[in-house]
């Protein structure tokens, strides 16, 4: 199966000079926790929760006109929608990440798929159980 077929398509893509209070509000309206950051029809980073909570609540930022920029991981991890849900799940396992976001060939942004789209999806819960066990290990 490829996570072309089990991805969320609908990913909610910022600019990285929005405010930290946009993308949190952003993320609670729609009841998400991720969101990537695009400039230029380009992906440049990603933005969660828990970023939030860390880099920008707990050292003081100013949250209404600190750029989510600021805060945002630049290491973008990323598969291709054609590729296998079980590589999928290793590649989140060798990197440590709970989500990971799904290109095109021509690297257009399509989707994102979490651990548990693999566990839903798929019905492949041992796999997702694998998975999140080897990053809780990391962690």
């Amino acid at each position: 199966m490829n996570v072309k077929e089990i991805m969320g398509q609908d990913v909610q893509c910022i600019d990285p000079e929005t405010p930290i209070a946009k993308a949190a509000e952003k993320m609670r309206e729609l009841d998400i926790g991720f969101l990537a950051i695009c400039e230029n029809d380009r992906l440049v980073g990603t933005v969660t929760d828990r970023d939030i909570t860390i880099r920008s609540v707990a050292q003081g930022r100013d949250a209404r006109l600190a750029p989510v920029r600021e805060i945002m991981t630049q290491s973008v991890f990323y598969c291709f929608e054609d590729d296998a849900v079980e590589h999928v799940a290793k590649y989140m396992q060798e990197k440590e990440v709970r989500r990971v976001l799904i290109l095109n060939r021509e690297k257009r942004l399509v989707g994102v798929v979490s651990l548990g789209d693999i566990a839903k999806a798929s019905g492949e819960k041992e796999l997702a159980g694998e998975t999140l066990g080897e990053i809780a290990e990391a962690a």
